[in-house]
């Protein structure tokens, strides 16, 4: 197989607007030290619960709570509730690529044709 073309959907995805749009959103934040010292504290607590979930673990809605209200506080900077829209339009092209790469294998891993 050539990887030609899957390098080449690299370089787009690079050029692309939404990656260009996320990596300067990024930049912004990570030059406000409080912004960027408020979204390190919200992604690691995020990460914490992930891992607990992946792991098994129930979470109550007690301790979702001060993330949630977290989440509401530092959504409310300029610059951190415009990386969260960038994110999820980079999130929304990832899983778009990632559905349209899947489908041969699909097709080809699917239920058996009668």
């Amino acid at each position: 197989m050539n990887y030609d073309k899957a390098y080449a959907l690299a370089r787009e995805i690079k050029a692309s607007e939404e990656y260009r749009a996320y990596a300067a959103q990024q930049a912004k934040v990570a030059s406000d030290p409080d912004a960027r010292r408020m979204l390190e504290d919200f992604r690691q607590r995020q990460a914490g619960v992930e891992l607990r979930r992946l792991k098994g673990e129930s979470i109550s809605q007690e301790e979702l709570e001060p993330l949630q209200r977290l989440f509401e506080t530092i959504n409310l900077h300029g610059e951190i509730r415009q990386l969260f829209a960038c994110e999820q339009r980079l999130i929304q092209l990832m899983q778009d690529i990632q559905r349209i790469i899947a489908e041969p294998f699909e097709e080809l891993l699917g239920s058996p044709k009668s």
